[in-house]
């Protein structure tokens, strides 16, 4: 899967001129250790408190709330998607890529669970700029995985390839949502079980 052009999400959170970006790191990492200890639910005020400093001047930092929202977003979709790229273009064969890139996110998101409820439910519902922005980058992999399917032979019809490319990452993002709210469910089984569904599908639609 190859790497797209810089979203949406990137160009809204550049920092603001003048802004020490290793300040904007730090202030980032605040409120990554907050969202962490006490959820999704946290206060803007509380994340300022968290980085020692009042909200006016989180919000100078980042443009508005909408602006530390969609920074946020971007530093995390980023790794993550990312992460399931890489577990997905490694050599072998095709189920075990599958495999990896299914685990890659579900360990993701089950080891930053308020980090991810903050960024999809809250952020998302909050702000239409991130919302749209994240949207945008689940769209691009899912275009990324219809190429891949395309390139390797997998599927051979363009337009079934794209069908299958997003529906298979909106497939993982369901399943994951659904996972985490059933955790007694082993990661292994839910990774076995989206793999099945996808590959079997996959080798119906050769044709």
């Amino acid at each position: 899967m190859r790497p797209r052009a810089e979203t949406e999400v990137g160009r809204r959170a550049a920092p603001a001129p003048g802004r020490d970006p290793r300040r904007r790191r730090a202030l980032l990492d605040a409120a990554d250790r907050i969202i962490r200890r006490e959820g999704p639910d946290v206060s803007m005020a509380s994340i300022a408190a968290e980085a020692g400093i009042s909200k006016p001047i989180l919000y100078r930092h980042f443009g508005d709330k909408s602006g530390l929202y969609q920074a946020l977003a971007e530093r995390h979709t980023r790794l993550l998607i990312d992460g399931v790229r890489a577990a997905f273009r490694r050599p072998g064969q095709i189920r075990e890529r599958a495999r990896a890139a299914i685990d890659t996110y579900l360990a993701a998101i089950a080891a930053n669970r308020h980090l991810y409820g903050f960024l999809v439910h809250r952020a998302g519902a909050e702000d239409t700029a991130t919302h749209s922005a994240m949207g945008t980058l689940i769209r691009g992999l899912g275009g990324e995985l219809a190429e891949t399917l395309l390139e390797e032979g997998i599927l051979r019809d363009p337009v079934r390839g794209h069908i299958w490319g997003h529906a298979a990452v909106g497939m993982v993002q369901a399943a994951g949502e659904w996972w985490l709210d059933h955790p007694g469910v082993p990661r292994t089984t839910v990774v076995d079980g989206i793999a099945d569904l996808l590959l079997d599908g996959f080798a119906a639609g050769r044709g």
